[in-house]
């Protein structure tokens, strides 16, 4: 049976009703003389766009399966994943509980209240603060108990579980479906946090696209700690999905300091690329620092085999961190 006749065993809605976009990006092509491609998983249709809809096509699925009534999920202060849960929470009238953490204690007001915060209450979400996300599954449990919350469903950070990441799975199909027939992606550059996205389009271009490297770039730890947090999913996915192997895991660790969520200099000028070059925008958080990764190798190697970017958006971001703007000159 062949993955995609593997993925129709779960349900899911459709939120994303199309693919979205696989782009040749032709200044950057031109200015480091290679094939350079981006997926625009940034233009997803709902709440501004970005990766997790994706996720949320299952996860959401299983979530009206079991009767609930109210989702309830944790994340950053300017979370692109609460962000896009309450909006899908807000689409079947159900209510959103978010458990909120402010990782960089900024006391910013745009941080605080600009960007994926003023999207997520737009979406009337019950947003509680926490000091720092330690344990979110178990403090997302003892939210349920406190607040006293009924018929409620947990959906992870990140929507990264095995039942989320199958939708990156299924963007590895439409990956492999856009393709262009003369192309062959030599590296695939995702950036790597809750590891679902990592670890589903890996275990999916494994089946599709084997001659394809699926580069996660960390964002928020190294990589002792980050792989194993792939690891656990591929391994997850692979079970599903009846899959006898599983990718080695690949991580690119130097772009993400000084810690999750800060900006630095390399994911700034990335952004400053990408926007110049090409009028697309990355975020601080997330795509900067992947775009980052993607550009150091770009600029460092000999190799002129084409690459692919994953764009899982965040731009929403840059309202939030307006402090970078003394940066872009």
């Amino acid at each position: 049976m062949s993955i995609q006749q593997q993925l129709t065993q779960y349900a899911k809605i459709d939120l994303l009703n199309s693919s979205t976009p696989l782009n040749r990006l032709n200044n950057l092509s031109h200015k480091f003389g290679r094939e350079i491609y981006i997926k625009r998983d940034d233009m997803t249709p709902l709440a501004m766009g970005g990766n997790k809809l994706r996720k949320l096509e299952f996860l959401m699925a299983d979530a009206l399966a079991k009767k609930a009534k109210i989702i309830v999920t944790a994340g950053a202060i300017q979370s692109n994943h609460v962000r896009q849960t309450a909006a899908v929470a807000a689409m079947y009238g159900l209510e959103c509980v978010a458990l909120l953490e402010n990782p960089i204690k900024s006391d910013n007001p745009n941080f605080l209240h600009n960007g994926n915060k003023l999207l997520t209450d737009l979406f009337a979400t019950r947003c509680v603060m926490c000091d720092e996300l330690t344990d979110p599954q178990s403090q997302m449990e003892a939210l349920i108990k406190t607040l006293s919350l009924k018929d409620a469903y947990i959906v992870p950070v990140g929507g990264s579980n095995t039942l989320g990441a199958l939708g990156y799975v299924q963007c590895a199909i439409e990956i492999a479906q856009q393709k262009p027939e003369h192309i062959e992606f030599d590296k695939i550059i995702v950036a790597s946090g809750s590891a679902g996205t990592h670890a589903g389009l890996a275990i999916g271009l494994q089946e599709l696209l084997p001659q394809s490297q699926v580069i996660g770039v960390t964002v928020s730890r190294k990589q002792q700690d980050q792989a194993p947090k792939v690891e656990k999913l591929q391994t997850e996915l692979a079970q599903w999905l009846s899959l006898a192997k599983t990718p080695k895991v690949q991580l690119w660790d130097n772009f993400f300091a000084p810690m999750y969520g800060m900006p630095n200099q390399k994911g700034l000028a990335a952004i400053n690329l990408l926007a110049r070059q090409e009028g697309i925008l990355l975020d601080p958080v997330y795509t900067g620092k992947a775009m980052a990764g993607l550009i150091d190798y770009l600029e460092s190697s000999e190799e002129k085999t084409p690459v692919l970017f994953i764009h899982t958006g965040g731009a929403q971001a840059l309202f939030a961190y307006s402090d970078i703007s003394q940066t872009i000159k």
